[in-house]
């Protein structure tokens, strides 16, 4: 879906648009397709990728604020599509931070024994979320997946450490006031638009800097790694001012921040794993890289990845 194709329907301007989000096109789902489609597909290439079976899946973890159901879990949904016969399997409601929480999870579980391979997914179907009719937030939102295995390593690679934190009091910064247990949802909150993503953009941008910033600053002290010896920061894909600032507020340049906005628009929590699954494969990231991940998202929420590829 093209800037083009938001100035048929909405009061804006491709102009607009990319001078204030660096979105130039989205892609969006067929209507019968649901987040637990697209997240079947992204662990599908995530297991050839890996070479593991589906029989050695201990846990399945899947980040989205978009399930095919209220209940059951989009994780059992997709637990059940791909036939993970020894797989437990729940959803992580953290927003744009949900897969880095995943990683983050998925670590703890194989640092403790607890499981030996893990399937960690961000998913989204925003268009069904979205309002087509608020021009200030429906230009910014595009569907995907993004999945990784993740296995016990002793050769020093991989997770090096993992941050999230998160502050309720600005949850109504971003959110959706309806369709929960505190307001159900009714025709008279559809007609408001209160039941699709509502957010405070200028309060949410001071915030999402300020936190991504700190929370990567957080992985790499806590690893014990030098922001000089950072390869490549991966950040969630909100906004390109946001990013651009981040890299300001870290004092990296822009060319070690990987972006794909222009293509995708925010994905919410697939955005970190789709970028981060592109720039491996455009021949950005070696092994021995050390990759910051850093994520922001409604809630508030954010959080933080360090790994050693």
């Amino acid at each position: 879906m093209t800037n083009a194709d938001f100035e048929r329907i909405v009061d804006t301007s491709d102009e607009w648009i990319v001078s204030r989000t660096g979105i130039k096109e989205r892609r969006i789902a067929d209507e019968g397709i649901a987040s637990s489609d697209l997240a079947v597909a992204a662990c599908e290439k995530a297991l050839e990728a890996s070479g593991c079976s589906r029989e050695e899946i201990d846990l399945l973890i899947v980040g989205t604020v978009t399930p095919d159901y209220r209940l059951p879990s989009c994780a059992c949904v997709v637990q059940e599509k791909m036939g993970l016969p020894n797989a437990a399997a729940f959803d992580v409601v953290a927003a744009c931070t949900g897969f880095i929480n995943g990683l983050s999870i998925a670590n703890s579980y194989i640092a403790s024994g607890q499981a030996k391979k893990i399937l960690v997914v961000g998913v989204e179907k925003l268009s069904s979320i979205a309002n087509y009719k608020d021009r200030n937030t429906c230009v910014l939102f595009g569907d995907g997946a993004g999945a990784a295995v993740v296995a016990g390593d002793d050769t020093g690679r991989g997770v090096l450490s993992t941050f999230m934190r998160s502050d309720g009091n600005m949850r109504e910064l971003l959110w959706i006031k309806a369709g929960g247990s505190m307001h159900a949802f009714s025709e008279e909150y559809a007609a408001s638009g209160e039941d699709k993503v509502l957010m405070n953009g200028s309060e949410v941008f001071k915030v999402a800097v300020k936190e991504m910033g700190n929370a990567a600053r957080h992985v790499m002290k806590d690893a014990g790694v030098d922001q000089s010896d950072i390869s490549l920061v991966v950040p969630h894909q909100a906004n390109i001012r946001i990013i651009e600032a981040l890299a300001r507020r870290l004092k990296v340049d822009l060319d070690k921040v990987y972006m794909n906005i222009s293509k995708y628009g925010n994905t919410s929590a697939a955005s970190v794993p789709i970028a981060l699954d592109e720039a491996y494969r455009e021949g950005r990231i070696k092994e021995g890289d050390h990759i910051v991940m850093v994520a922001f998202g409604g809630g508030l929420i954010w959080g933080s990845a360090l790994v050693k590829w």
